[in-house]
């Protein structure tokens, strides 16, 4: 038993002696790591359990949102040309961009280049700020026509669809015209001119094909809905109000539900991603990084990609599939 003891204490006495000297030479070395390998591999499986978890996350809106798409084609189709595709695509560039000066950051900072860090830090930084401006103003052109979730969707915005509000259909002409009831808050004039212009807003219909739902988010809360076999599948970025499309369908609040849910929920992911790239940014500065010690860089490069990837996924699903 002694002979164990004496063979066996050296070994220890060596490994406790090769862990204080790996401590003393990496300041950043945590105490209970033996090697920066080995700090390194622990905090890479556990960044890649996180995403794991991120994936399954976005994973079930996915799912949502392709049940939701199945049970009302027509309403995803009609919702996404209120959508801007040219602001989304810009987003998309921009965080495509982002994404390669953040895996280049990587590089730099395992190849001892701390100037190009910083550099790329910085990109990737302003990459991230400016995709959340233009969601800010993405969004905010939504709201102010009422394009929401829910009730509000089918709140007037304008005098115009207030008088709208009001149409009722008259079976007895051939093709039917909407008429408007005149609105005393208008003036005279202004409801016989929104009454002259509404007959040339509602097409011809069929009337063996009218189907008129019913109020509230099922129809419309404040407007005679018609839908037929003549009624287009798809209008090209209507000019009207989305309350005054004769096209309308019933539901369409539901699309901008699931749109806010998704895009919302990725944008808190970028504004978390903007804290931590400005931290990483700060610490580049001050030389924090070099070839020794790049961790917190690969992982939140890693946290970065798959935030790009989720947006990748979203921008056709919502703005590009009719």
């Amino acid at each position: 038993m002694s002979n164990a003891s004496s063979t066996t204490a050296p070994h220890a006495d060596a490994h406790a002696h090769d862990a204080h000297g790996e401590h003393a030479k990496y300041p950043f070395l945590a105490h209970h790591f033996d090697t920066p390998f080995q700090q390194f591999d622990s905090a890479k499986l556990g960044m890649w359990v996180f995403l794991a978890t991120e994936v399954l996350f976005f994973g079930a809106l996915f799912v949502m949102y392709a049940v939701m798409r199945f049970k009302d084609p027509y309403v995803f189709s009609f919702a996404s040309q209120y959508l801007d595709t040219i602001m989304g695509g810009i987003n998309t560039c921009v965080l495509i961009l982002s994404s390669l000066t953040m895996a280049v950051g990587v590089r730099a900072a395992q190849t001892n280049k701390k100037g190009l860090l910083s550099i790329c830090l910085a990109l990737t930084l302003a990459g991230a700020i400016g995709f959340l401006v233009i969601k800010y103003f993405e969004y905010t052109h939504k709201f102010h026509l009422n394009l929401k979730w829910g009730q509000a969707f089918y709140q007037p915005v304008t005098p115009e669809e207030a008088a709208q509000a009001k149409v009722i259909i008259d079976p007895a002409d051939a093709p039917i015209l909407a008429m408007v009831a005149p609105d005393p808050s208008l003036g005279a004039a202004s409801s016989s001119a929104i009454a002259s212009s509404a007959s040339t807003v509602m097409p011809p219909l069929d009337r063996s094909s009218v189907a008129v739902p019913g109020a509230g988010p099922d129809g419309l809360a404040s407007k005679t809905m018609l839908i037929t076999a003549d009624t287009p599948k798809h209008i090209e970025h209507s000019d009207l109000p989305h309350l005054l499309d004769p096209a309308l369908p019933p539901g369409v609040h539901r699309f901008f539900a699931i749109y806010y849910i998704m895009t919302g929920l990725h944008g808190i992911h970028v504004v978390i991603g903007v804290g931590v790239i400005g931290w990483l940014l700060m610490v580049s500065l001050r030389g924090g990084f070099n070839s020794n010690y790049y961790t917190p860089v690969d992982l939140v490069g890693l946290y970065w990609h798959v935030v790009d990837l989720v947006w990748i996924f979203l921008f056709p699903l919502f703005y590009l599939i009719h």
